[in-house]
């Protein structure tokens, strides 16, 4: 009888090492998931980032015959460009923010008011940093991603990501 009793201990401790490593690969698997997410999310960041930029471009560059040329003053102007008498959009929606979940965008602007760029208003430290695209080059300094700016570019020009 007490054989038995000492085989149900080691199973017993038997589970709870088991249960002990199961714990640990599921932190580790968490911590794993974790990462991937994030550079999953800055992926996103910088495909909206040149959504932005390509719909600023084209606000300027598109600009209707006798007008002078301008950046929008809102966001909302890309999604309904009022300068011409049938609806025009350079962007089809204002983009949530990956990093922040919001749809609020830190704006570059001009000294007149005008946006010329967006960026991230999320403070977290890029896990990116480097074999970023050439315009966005500048990016692999970046302390945070609020210094991941999306700034129109003439054409021709290399961006500066500044």
């Amino acid at each position: 009888m007490k054989r038995a009793c000492r085989q149900q201990g080691f199973t017993y401790v038997g589970l709870l090492l088991l249960l002990a490593l199961a714990g640990t690969a599921l932190a580790g698997a968490g911590t794993l998931w974790s990462i991937e997410s994030r550079r999953d999310r800055e992926a996103e960041l910088l495909f909206i980032g040149d959504q932005f930029t390509d719909a600023i471009a084209a606000f300027r560059e598109h600009t209707p015959a006798g007008q002078m040329q301008r950046f929008p003053r809102r966001l909302d102007e890309l999604l309904d460009d009022k300068r011409w008498p049938t609806t025009r959009r350079h962007l089809r929606q204002v983009f949530v923010d990956p990093m922040t979940g919001s749809p609020e965008w830190g704006l570059v602007r001009t000294p007149g008011g005008e946006i010329v760029g967006v960026h991230s208003l999320a403070d977290g430290k890029p896990l990116k940093k480097g074999n970023f695209p050439g315009r966005w080059a500048a990016f692999a300094q970046a302390g945070s991603y609020r210094d991941w700016r999306f700034v129109y570019a003439q054409s021709g020009d290399e961006g500066t990501g500044n």
